[in-house]
């Protein structure tokens, strides 16, 4: 016990240092001279003009932006006049992470510069690079071109690298540390999950509040491309459907089905192609803007799936399944200074070794718009003989 005192005492008297920023573009505040409370309550989390700002291709369509584009005299040239960039700097302070029962300085954890807006009319970009993660050059995460509105309706095309869960709950907006757990599970030897992949992602909005999602993408990730300047490991595609509806002003249900294969080697270079199906509803309960609930429940069957522990094919289809609850509480709307958030995260799967069972409440106080400290415990009850709790400290900042 007085080791743990130390250690939060220690973290008290230096979380000055921590820096933990999710996706953010004070550019965009920049180039419209808005305040970052206009999309985000807190930063980053989205608010639904700072969802339909991004749908609309990074432009307010009620707002022009000054002076935007260079006059250059040719009208066939679009060029950017002050290229935007943001950055975001991530670091943390914790105590036994990994079950270490050690304190950890992770300053900088991630260090990210983020570029995106217009091209043209209709046609934007978003892309961050990661100059540092883990104290390594990481490369790009999201990078994508999108064209909004095609042939007249709203009908937007993304090509690039980006979440193949990004229209269900974004990753990079979410606000605890803590995971979506839910969309990184990948049973065995398998490369295929609901995080970063490259592809098309086709999304079209219906007048009576229904968004119809199409994606195509490779299949395993974002790996690098190989000798023949592939990304695609196999040739195989994956597809993705999704389809969600708007329930009055309070609520939106939805549900999202995957379907690919992947052909999958192990150390004893044999090989096998695993099938994979993947499904689920997701539901969104919002009371004004004081409350939000988000829940995902998801069903994964593997077939001819390679394990991790034996290295050879399973003799059965492999099942995996995953749940994710989060609660956001914001007590005066936008202008909450001070709000919580709790997480809830449940993977149960035959691979064993992807049970995950962990609880998170978060705590922050917004100092500025794009400045607020954080709290954060997650106590991890996975297994019973490794049940440890997760301390963190930190402030996001974003600039």
């Amino acid at each position: 016990m007085k080791k743990i005192y130390l250690s939060m005492i220690l973290i008290t008297l230096v979380f000055l240092i921590g820096f933990q920023v999710s996706k953010a573009i004070p550019a965009f505040a920049r180039k419209y001279a808005l305040s970052c409370k206009t999309c985000h309550a807190p930063m980053p989390r989205l608010k639904p003009y700072g969802d339909e700002f991004a749908g609309n291709g990074f432009r307010l369509t009620d707002k022009e932006a000054p002076r935007y584009f260079l006059e250059t005299g040719d009208d066939q040239l679009s060029l950017i006049r002050d290229f935007p960039i943001a950055a975001r700097f991530d670091g943390h302070i914790t105590y036994n992470y990994g079950n270490s029962e050690n304190s950890d300085l992770g300053v900088p954890f991630i260090l990210k510069i983020l570029s995106g807006g217009e091209i043209t009319k209709n046609i934007s970009y978003y892309t961050y690079f990661y100059m540092s993660e883990r104290g390594k050059l990481a490369g790009l995460e999201d990078c994508f071109i999108m064209f909004n509105d095609l042939f007249g309706i709203d009908l937007d095309l993304y090509f690039g690298q980006f979440q193949v869960s990004d229209p269900l709950f974004k990753r990079e907006l979410r606000l605890p540390l803590e995971d979506y757990q839910v969309y990184k599970t990948k049973p065995g030897l398998s490369r295929m999950n609901l995080a970063y992949d490259r592809g098309i992602m086709l999304t079209l909005g219906l007048d009576w509040g229904m968004d119809v999602i199409f994606e195509l993408v490779n299949g395993c990730g974002i790996n690098q491309a190989d000798a023949n300047k592939l990304f695609d490991i196999d040739g195989h595609k994956t597809f993705v459907g999704r389809i969600s509806q708007d329930i009055g002003e309070f609520a939106r249900i939805g549900a999202l089905a995957l379907y690919g294969k992947e052909d999958m080697f192990n150390t004893l270079n044999n090989k096998t192609t695993n099938e994979v199906f993947s499904y689920g509803p997701d539901l969104t309960l919002t009371f004004g803007d004081l409350a939000e609930l988000n829940f995902q429940y998801m069903n994964r069957f593997d077939k001819n799936l390679f394990l991790k522990s034996t290295d050879l094919t399973s003799s059965k289809d492999f099942a995996t399944k995953g749940f994710m609850a989060e609660a956001i509480i914001t007590p005066d709307g936008d202008e909450s200074k001070l709000y919580g958030a709790a997480l809830f995260n449940w993977i149960e799967s035959d691979d064993k070794l992807l049970d995950y069972r962990t609880a998170t409440l978060h705590l922050g106080y917004v100092l500025k718009r794009n400045l607020r400290i954080v709290l954060e415990g997650t106590y991890n009850f996975s297994d019973k003989d490794k049940t440890f709790t997760i301390f963190s400290l930190g402030f996001v900042n974003a600039f």
